[in-house]
């Protein structure tokens, strides 16, 4: 397996410029970031993450790169939406007792102005918490300020499966 992978970053590194380049150390430093514990999953890692939770809110931020566009220069919306997902997910599982969790049962999004800038910063709160489901909303800003998505979300509350 170690021989393969080291073929293949060798073969991405040879066929790379300077763009792709840094879209593989953004990649690659995402991995480390799961892999050293900075981030508690690969897509926390790969979007770097930096989240902040309190019982209220979630917050979280991640550097806009080229990693990250779609076809047209702008952050694709579905990066958008999983930021938009995990702060809303990372609060409702937050607010809840030991042994349960929050999966996503169903997701709203308004997609506002495109995602340009240096970064993306994102804000949940709570709407409502029951004892079946917990809904949420959120907010996503650029850099500049500039709202760029708004959504709910319903997570269903599920006893945690013990393995």
């Amino acid at each position: 397996m170690e021989k393969d992978l080291h073929q293949l970053l060798d073969e991405c590194i040879s066929l790379s410029g300077e763009q792709e380049l840094e879209a593989l150390k953004t990649v690659l430093a995402g991995v480390k970031n799961k892999l050293s514990g900075k981030n508690s999953t690969y897509i926390d890692g790969l979007l770097h993450m930096d989240r902040r939770l309190d019982d209220q809110t979630c917050e979280i931020d991640i550097p806009i790169t080229s990693v990250l566009d779609n076809t047209l220069g702008i952050v694709h919306g579905g990066f958008t939406a999983t930021v938009l997902d995990t702060a809303m997910g990372t609060l409702a599982n937050r607010l809840l007792p030991e042994g349960y969790a929050a999966v996503t049962s169903q997701l709203n999004i308004h997609f506002l102005a495109p995602g340009i800038g240096d970064k993306l910063h994102c804000k949940a709160s709570l709407i409502h918490k029951g004892r079946s489901t917990v809904v949420l909303e959120a907010d996503v800003f650029r850099s500049d300020g500039k709202r760029i998505a708004h959504s709910s979300g319903s997570f269903f509350v599920i006893e945690k499966q013990h393995k």
